[in-house]
């Protein structure tokens, strides 16, 4: 750990990067997890994306700026296209072409495209069970973005991640809870202004 930290730049672009990744963990994730409002989770996980965006593109990791653009999108549409596959299927190919297009390396393709894929899944195509594969995905997709960050040395997108990942998980283990002691209990309730069908 102590390499790692010895290891980051603080050049401008470093140091461009570490605070774009502190204000996403601070201003947006942060503020994200404590917030119970639909629309402004949404405005502040666009906001939180932006900032990532921005840490990428000092970091000059192209693929996962790129990838985190297309977050943006992501999040947008499957709101508003959830179960759709056809919108799902163009979304993964766009992510695959902007990753071909971008990559330089390997830790440039494997880390983002495994958390662009994982996390475009999970958000049009999934939902309910327990442990919801959904938050699954989510972890996952986490985890990958956790370790790009740390490969590009990138705190605040770190800790970001982490706080992502450990938020998943305990989350799974309290569904699990739940659904062990109310085994009718229907975790799968609508969004608000959203009927079941």
């Amino acid at each position: 750990m102590t390499e790692l930290v010895a290891g980051l730049t603080l050049s401008q672009g470093g140091l461009g990067g570490q605070l774009c990744g502190l204000v996403a963990l601070g201003g947006f994730c942060i503020a994200g997890f404590a917030n119970k409002n639909d629309d402004r989770l949404l405005v502040l996980l666009i906001s939180a994306n932006v900032a990532f965006a921005l840490m990428f593109a000092f970091f000059q990791s192209w693929t996962a700026a790129a990838l985190t653009v297309l977050v943006i999108l992501r999040i947008a549409l499957a709101r508003r296209y959830q179960g759709n596959g056809l919108i799902m299927a163009a979304m993964l190919v766009v992510n695959l072409l902007v990753a071909w297009a971008t990559w330089t390396s390997a830790t440039d393709v494997f880390p983002p495209l495994t958390a662009a894929v994982l996390g475009t899944v999970g958000m049009f195509m999934l939902r309910g069970g327990i442990p919801p594969l959904r938050i699954v995905l989510g972890g996952l997709a986490a985890l990958a973005w956790m370790l790009n960050n740390l490969v590009i040395g990138s705190v605040g997108g770190t800790l970001a991640e982490g706080m992502v990942l450990v938020t998943n998980v305990i989350t799974i283990i309290r569904l699990y809870r739940l659904q062990k002691q109310y085994p009718g209990l229907d975790l799968q309730a609508p969004r608000s202004g959203e009927e079941r069908g």
